[in-house]
């Protein structure tokens, strides 16, 4: 019960514990700690948090968060623009990139195929992806090109249930392409997510990879 407190916090309380992973006894210890907190830094915490969205959006091409029409990634020339890593979320991307093994370019679905929760390939940015790797490799559908199988795709959904059928359902719209097509090894374990695991774990995953058939 909060009824005793200001009304204000008893807001911030409540707003807090609408984020992901807070619950209300987190979201409370979060509310003492800011009220404790000088001036200063809780101004620059509430001008951060009202500045997120501005001037933000999702890159045109991998569809990660970005700052102009392509993201920091898919504009670098050092990166490996013939390897797609295809994630399921963007925190995906933070936790692959803060190993520095890998060097190409990523593909953020903004999600995973799970009927259950009505999420099915129109909800998921799989369009975006397959008109990605038809202009890369100039698509014939009657040949597969020697330029086609220079491309890789890297599955690098979670090994949940939900990930592996997305994976198999990418792997059946791929494979026509004539692209080089590969799942991230199992150094993650069953159920787990890339972005809670650490980057040993990450590396070695990334590294052990093979080819999906």
């Amino acid at each position: 019960m909060t009824a005793f407190l200001p009304k204000s916090i008893e807001q911030l309380i409540e707003e807090l514990s609408r984020l992901p992973g807070v619950g209300p006894k987190s979201a409370q210890r979060l509310a003492m700690h800011l009220l404790r907190t000088p001036n200063m830094r809780v101004q620059s915490l509430a001008n951060a948090i009202g500045d997120l969205q501005k001037g933000l959006q999702f890159c045109q091409v991998c569809w990660n968060i970005a700052e102009d029409e392509r993201c920091r990634i898919c504009s670098d020339p050092m990166r490996n623009q013939k390897q797609i890593c295809v994630v399921e979320d963007i925190l995906d991307v933070m936790a692959l990139e803060k190993t520095s093994e890998y060097h190409g370019t990523y593909h953020v679905l903004h999600g995973v195929l799970s009927p259950v929760d009505g999420v099915g390939p129109d909800q998921l940015k799989i369009d975006a992806l397959m008109q990605r790797v038809r202009g890369g490799t100039n698509y014939r559908p009657e040949t597969t090109t020697p330029e086609n199988s220079t491309i890789e795709i890297i599955l690098a959904t979670n090994p949940s249930l939900e990930g592996e059928t997305t994976a198999m359902y990418l792997l059946r719209l791929l494979k026509p392409l004539g692209v080089k097509i590969t799942r991230i090894a199992r150094g993650l374990p069953a159920g787990g997510d890339l972005d809670y695991a650490d980057e040993l774990t990450l590396s070695r995953a990334m590294n052990g990879r093979a080819e999906y058939v």
